[in-house]
């Protein structure tokens, strides 16, 4: 198809009242509030990890194993050497793996804007291709990460902010365990019942689905009963979780049942991840075996497992926490967007 015809469809679109391309300068015109938000706050956070001297780093995009998440889809993609022979390199789903790989090299603490892609999302919170903030600190523990991150959010953002007509005061924050999530908002034991899909199922007093496990029913009743609820007001730092959903992050030494792990939340929505890492190799290779047989048993084979990760951890990874933060969303509250496609300068055409 010619640029010309290219062209002419488009101002037939706009003459028949359908949304302009997302090239057209109206269309900028629209998302350029948002979008030079978007650039102070980029500007704001790198200086926010200069001042508690971070060291910014780079790190592969296109890698051999994207991570052992189960449910995430990665793009796939072909490494051409000079002597013809081809590599099956994947797009990376976070920049984690090869993060902690520097800090086993003696990087210290790290911070990187890093584009991430996962395939199969789409919509007013979640885009295929998108910016990932995350940062690893040596020595850190989960308290200090929360109160790091709280400093970052008071410092690149106002008190008050809004998005998808939820107004959060940042004055103050919540630290709320799951276990006291569920038993506020859903009246049930969840580490009690853990792996009984029906004693979960009657304490909370609903319907246990065909085939529904017992991970299935804690996500349905985190999604339908607590995440609504949490993160509004203020924001909440969501703590503790299951061991079994937290596979990177260490158990607690005082509670082996849950891991250190949270997720926080602000404006309604989940804006970040965290774990105090673990840095077992044995017990990391069996979490991500048993993760690698349930990803291939529900989506197929896939990419071979990281074995130089492992040999990174074996090799002595020092006791660390870490987060990843969608860097969309947290231009999102900072400029009021209510949907993702108004803080991407090119964003897909259905996300526009």
């Amino acid at each position: 198809m010619s640029a010309y015809v290219m062209a002419e469809r488009a101002r037939v679109a706009v003459r028949c009242g359908m949304p302009h391309p997302i090239w057209h300068p109206d269309s900028l015109a629209d998302r350029l509030p948002f979008l030079q938000r978007r650039a102070a706050l980029t500007r704001a956070t790198r200086a926010f990890f200069a001042e508690r001297h971070y060291t910014e780093v780079e790190t592969p995009y296109a890698v051999p194993a994207p991570g052992e998440e189960v449910h995430l889809s990665a793009f796939a993609t072909e490494r051409l050497h000079p002597d013809g022979t081809r590599d099956r390199l994947w797009l990376h789903t976070s920049p984690e793996l090869a993060m902690k790989r520097l800090l086993v090299a003696g990087a210290g603490p790290i911070f990187q804007l890093a584009r991430v892609w996962r395939n199969g999302e789409g919509s007013a919170l979640h885009a295929p291709e998108f910016t990932m903030l995350e940062w690893y600190r040596p020595g850190a523990g989960m308290a200090s990460l929360i109160e790091e991150t709280t400093a970052l959010l008071r410092a690149v953002l106002p008190q008050m902010v809004s998005s998808r007509a939820v107004t959060t005061d940042l004055s103050r924050i919540e630290v709320l365990t799951v276990a006291e999530a569920f038993r506020r908002y859903v009246g049930a034991d969840v580490l009690a019942t853990e792996d009984d899909a029906p004693g979960l199922a009657a304490a909370a007093g609903v319907r246990l689905r065909d085939g529904e496990t017992w991970e299935d029913l804690f996500f349905r009743l985190l999604l339908e009963r607590i995440e609504p609820r949490i993160g509004r007001e203020h924001p909440t730092f969501l703590t503790h979780w299951p061991a079994a959903q937290a596979a990177l992050a260490r158990r607690d030494p005082s509670d082996p049942r849950v891991a250190e792990r949270f997720e926080l939340f602000v404006c309604g929505m989940e804006l970040a991840n965290a774990f105090v890492e673990l840095t077992d190799p044995v017990e990391q290779r069996t979490r991500f075996q048993h993760d690698r047989a349930r990803r291939h048993a529900l989506y197929g084979p896939d990419w071979p497992l990281d074995e130089d990760f492992l040999a990174a951890l074996a090799h002595g990874m020092p006791s660390s926490s870490g987060i990843a933060l969608g860097f969309d969303r947290l231009a999102m509250i900072a400029s009021g967007a209510d949907r993702i496609g108004q803080v991407l300068w090119l964003p897909p055409a259905d996300l526009a």
